[in-house]
């Protein structure tokens, strides 16, 4: 039995969350696997009301969990930063989920922006380092207010962060490809004992220091995994890329900002925030999967949100478990459920969100 921690959060959060369950009730009985599921009032309502985010001693609390599924943070009445610090950033850095990772996949029958690209040419993942850079507030203001005012935030990583994060990218491109090598590379390529490409995305010409440390960790690491072809793409061409020719990529690894903005660009191109999930993965602990949308506080019980992305990081979470024969039924059943779409954007889906989370869990 896995105890998972489920914070349905603000917006349409608890919506997409309550669908997202509601699979993993169809995984049980197709299964034989028992989830003890636990509702934590973490959101803004709470803050509104008690002035709390999430306190250390609940953060402490939140280590019993096997998993954490997440709906979203964020609320129109709080001024932006407050609640998403102090509740989503407290819990990815307090339970050191060091690693951000986004699979980016085009399904049958979801349009995307991209000409002439399809499923085949869509099927990517993104591993973004999630405990560094400048998302951790190194820096300050002085003389602020003043002609002369300062701000400065600066981008700090350490070996550690940057080894764990490049081991565990390779890692996971080497058993991405088990059986069969990446459908990207050559014959040659095959013939020399590659099964997977992992690709790092930086800003080397530029970021000297930093990437002088990611790029020696990244080859030296690179000698260890000979089953992998190594690649680097500047960010900025990376952007290029994702939408010339995204099926160039396989696995990208990248730091945490960058890794930031490329998602969300992903995304776009996998049929938008509907169908995008995502995991903030600590492999030592407590990890914590949840959508890539936000709180879409204009659909809130309207009962039109998509809540496949939120079904998605089920299934993630479902994988991280162990329980990869039930991630791979949640994620066929996604495939054929989109069939049966419209839209992934909401109120367009030709369903509505509790139809598309009993589609998914009947197809389970």
């Amino acid at each position: 039995m896995k105890k998972i921690g489920v914070i349905g959060g603000d917006g349409t959060g608890p919506e997409v969350v309550r669908e997202a369950i509601k699979v993993l009730h169809a995984v049980e009985k197709k299964f034989g696997y028992t989830f003890e599921f636990t509702e934590l009032p973490y959101n803004g309502e709470r803050y509104l009301k008690t002035g709390k985010t999430l306190s250390d001693e609940e953060l402490q609390g939140l280590k019993q969990f096997d998993a954490i599924l997440l709906g979203a943070i964020g609320h129109p009445d709080i001024t932006p930063g407050i609640v998403e610090k102090g509740i989503l950033l407290k819990i990815r850095f307090g339970l050191d989920q060091y690693i951000n990772l986004r699979p980016v996949k085009l399904y049958p029958n979801v349009k995307t922006p991209l000409a002439n690209k399809t499923a085949e040419d869509i099927d990517y993942v993104v591993v973004r380092e999630n405990s560094g850079g400048l998302y951790t507030g190194v820096g300050g203001v002085s003389l602020k207010g003043t002609n002369h005012e300062v701000a400065e935030q600066s981008m700090v990583y350490t070996y550690h962060q940057v080894y764990r994060c490049l081991k565990f990218a390779f890692e996971y491109a080497k058993n991405r490809h088990k059986t069969t090598p990446w459908k990207g590379l050559s014959s040659e390529e095959v013939k020399n004992g590659y099964k997977a490409k992992l690709t790092l995305c930086g800003k080397s010409n530029v970021l000297t220091y930093v990437y002088d440390l990611w790029n020696r960790v990244f080859a030296e690491l690179g000698a260890l995994y000979p089953e992998v072809k190594t690649d680097y793409v500047h960010v900025d061409a990376m952007c290029i890329y994702m939408l010339e020719c995204p099926e160039k990529f396989d696995v990208i690894v990248t730091e945490n900002m960058f890794g930031d903005i490329i998602t969300d660009l992903a995304a776009v191109t996998q049929g938008g925030l509907g169908v995008s999930p995502g995991a903030n993965i600590n492999p030592e602990g407590v990890s914590m999967f949840e959508p890539i949308g936000g709180t879409a506080p204009a659909f809130t019980g309207k009962n039109q949100i998509n809540p496949l992305a939120a079904i998605g990081s089920a299934a993630l979470m479902l994988a991280h478990l162990g329980y990869t024969d039930a991630a791979k039924a949640v994620d066929d059943a996604i495939a054929k459920t989109i069939l049966n779409m419209t839209s992934m954007a909401a109120a367009q889906m030709g369903m509505s969100t509790i139809e598309v989370g009993d589609k998914v869990a009947s197809l389970v």
